[in-house]
């Protein structure tokens, strides 16, 4: 991290800011390109009054051509400058997300997913010539195949009371008191994102104290969001008067205290026990009978930590597939010892030696 200009904003066109940073130095990038919105005029509502839609310069890139060679430009930044096992985000809709993706995948990034973001609440379509554009998709990507994002899935799944995260969020646009609004009272920021959108996609995908780049900074959701989940942030910005804004809203926002930002971990990111180390311990020893959850099938530990059941040795894993005619199983949770005359997983035990070495 030495060297970075961490927590900071820096001013000026994306590309070239990005090349003044090293290579392999970020863990995360969040990006919300221009969508190079292909509008025809002006948009009034049944009232007549006039929509304010994104009609602003930085969004008109120009024709099909001009809009790829910008994209492929700010992608091999965004490559260069992700670590190994970094991935990236992008947003967008129908006029440019489809293009984003092609790139993506010719630079060889490795798409992960693709999230739709459904608005709760999205702008009717006034003119009845078409279905209400109600989502935006989002594409999460790995730096390479083999890539070993981190990914926060047990915290998701806490999120969302318990249940397995989807990839289709219902979510409000920017709106109410979190809308940032001029001296004048006009939006800061015509498409300013949520923080409930960004706080869901690094809660997944950062870990606290990883560095997340975003290269088209706007008024600073990133940032904001980025503050008060204990991650630093690295935002770029062309704008003077946006990249002012995003300043002010960082500069007011207090980060939570260390105990709050812990997230429920996912046990692939645990360290990792063999079964042999409970043998070691002394937590199981050699002839003990293992059990499955009915008592009915059994296995006999052996001194090197294999297992015998079913007339085949192997790990806890193999011999409780073999004993179930099963392709695979989870010998942790399907193997118990018998403890104060009940039954207790195998996968307790391993938890008191974590426990031990976490202390």
């Amino acid at each position: 991290m030495s060297g970075l200009p961490i927590d900071q904003i820096l001013q000026g066109d994306c590309v070239e800011v990005m090349k003044s940073l090293p290579d392999g130095s970020v863990d995360l990038i969040f990006a919300d390109p221009p969508y190079n919105l292909q509008l025809g005029g002006d948009l009034h509502r049944p009232d007549n009054s006039k929509v304010d839609a994104v009609d602003n310069d930085w969004d008109q890139i120009g024709d099909f051509d001009a809009y790829d060679l910008f994209s492929c430009a700010w992608l091999e930044e965004a490559r260069r400058v992700l670590k190994d096992n970094g991935a990236l985000w992008t947003i967008g809709s129908y006029h440019n997300i489809f293009r984003v993706g092609s790139f993506l995948q010719d630079m060889g990034f490795w798409i992960l997913n693709d999230v739709i973001w459904r608005k709760s609440n999205p702008m009717p379509n006034f003119k009845g010539t078409r279905f209400t554009n109600a989502h935006e998709t989002l594409i999460w990507a790995a730096k390479h195949k083999s890539s070993r994002v981190t990914f926060n899935y047990t915290a998701m799944k806490a999120l969302n009371d318990g249940v397995q995260m989807r990839s289709d969020w219902t979510l409000p646009i920017c709106a109410g008191g979190e809308r940032l609004k001029t001296s004048e009272g006009k939006k800061a920021h015509p498409t300013q994102k949520p923080e409930s959108l960004l706080h869901r996609v690094l809660l997944a995908t950062t870990d606290p104290g990883q560095v997340v780049l975003d290269p088209f900074f706007g008024t600073g959701t990133t940032g904001a969001v980025a503050k008060k989940l204990g991650r630093h942030f690295i935002g770029i910005e062309a704008d003077e008067t946006y990249a002012e804004v995003a300043r002010k809203r960082i500069a007011a926002i207090t980060p939570g205290d260390r105990d709050a930002l812990t997230v429920t971990q996912s046990k692939r990111a645990l360290p990792r026990i063999p079964f042999g180390s409970l043998v070691e311990s002394g937590l199981v020893k050699p002839g003990d009978t293992l059990y499955c959850s009915q008592g009915r099938r059994t296995a006999r530990v052996r001194a090197d930590g294999s297992v015998l059941g079913g007339g085949e040795a192997g790990s806890i894993h193999q011999v409780g597939a073999s004993i179930q005619s099963a392709p695979s199983c989870n010998g942790w949770t399907f193997w118990h010892v018998r403890r104060n005359g009940g039954l207790v997983p195998l996968d307790v035990l391993r938890a008191k030696i974590r426990s031990e070495i976490d202390a």
